[in-house]
């Protein structure tokens, strides 16, 4: 029977999120913990990398993460971030967010409708001679700089950010049925603070194939993998999953 479900996220800011409605419709009850946070690199870090701002033209979010640190890092290093400075945003939500740093409409900003790199591309094509900075967490691969290479885009990377485990106290109670991962950093965290963790009967759910993929590579059983065309959000595949297992 599952009953009490950890979710590795943080709390939704919504009293209308989709789990509040299937806590009360089922009767389980959700725990909102992040199995990880981010942290910025320091200027000292940064600087070790031997990368210079100077000269940019155009900044890539692919994320608020890399929003935030993007212009944290510039105030630690006395960069003054230009007037005339685009933005290439992988979503409107996260194009939205740059209003916490810059008057949004004194900038040119541009975002993609869907939310993968490549629905950019077109934008940045346009806009060829901008000198384009990414920046990056310390997990990362490299497509985005395959892509940009491919359309002879000029541009460089830096990692900004790191991703490290959050971690459980000693005391700390771990009586869940479920649990769900959004990422595969996720599920390292898990076996991070649990070094002698067993499943036995704890469902895993996980959002996304390269989670899935790490939960398998971790030798554990993945009971509910999600996004599926019946169910294109991890609530609905929740709802669906639990709804059958507690018959």
């Amino acid at each position: 029977m599952i009953k009490k479900i950890l979710v590795s996220q943080p709390k939704p800011s919504s009293e209308k999120s989709p789990y509040y409605d299937i806590a009360e419709r089922l009767g389980v009850e959700f725990i909102f913990r992040p199995f990880i946070k981010i942290e910025g690199v320091t200027a000292r870090e940064f600087r070790a990398q031997k990368i210079s701002l100077v000269g940019i033209t155009a900044v890539v979010f692919t994320s608020r993460h890399a929003i935030d640190h993007f212009f944290q890092l510039a105030h630690d290093l006395r960069f003054n971030v230009p007037d005339d400075m685009k933005y290439f945003c992988i979503t409107e939500q996260v194009a939205l967010y740059i209003q916490k740093y810059v008057q949004y409409r004194k900038r040119k900003v541009f975002f993609g409708e869907t939310g993968k790199f490549e629905d950019l591309l077109p934008a940045m094509v346009k806009h060829k001679n901008e000198y384009y900075f990414i920046p990056q967490s310390d997990v990362h691969n490299n497509s985005i700089t395959s892509l940009m290479d491919s359309k002879k885009l000029r541009h460089l990377e830096g990692v900004m950010y790191r991703t490290v485990p959050n971690k459980f106290s000693k005391d700390e109670p771990f009586d869940y049925d479920m649990v769900v991962f959004f990422s595969p950093s996720g599920v390292s965290s898990l076996l991070q603070n649990f070094p002698d963790f067993k499943q036995d009967k704890l469902c895993i759910a996980t959002f996304g194939p390269t989670t899935a993929k790490a939960v398998k590579e971790a030798g554990l059983r993945l009971d509910l993998e999600a996004p599926t065309p019946q169910c294109p959000s991890i609530t609905s595949a929740l709802n669906a999953f639990i709804t059958e297992f507690n018959k």
